[in-house]
């Protein structure tokens, strides 16, 4: 786990996200977000973060959601590196979200 980011398990990243009392930043690719989409999610590919940080409200706690931890992690590790002050890495990501949470979320 990097040190920047605090880890946010998969149950109480889906309460937070049914409640909208997080922004959820998907940082998985286009093709991936066509198979499966998590419903209020902002949608920004990792490698698009640098020129997109304006997009994001430095003010909300975020959730960076990936595929399964690894791209969130280092997307939540950057933001935070540029002053974003509450982020978390969602564990597991859509992976998780879809076996433990949603089953009508495809999984891939």
């Amino acid at each position: 786990m990097n040190e920047l980011v605090a880890e946010l398990d998969i149950t109480e990243f889906a309460r937070r996200h049914a409640e909208g009392s997080i922004l959820t930043l998907d940082v998985r690719e286009p093709y991936e977000v066509a198979i499966a989409a998590l419903p209020g999610a902002v949608h920004i590919p990792m490698r698009h973060l640098p020129s997109r940080l304006h997009e994001i409200d430095r003010e909300r706690e975020i959730a960076v959601i990936c595929h399964h931890g690894g791209r969130s992690e280092r997307a939540a590790a950057f933001l935070a590196a540029r002053g974003f002050r509450s982020v978390y890495n969602v564990s597991g990501g859509i992976d998780a979200y879809a076996r433990r949470v949603d089953p009508s979320i495809p999984i891939y």
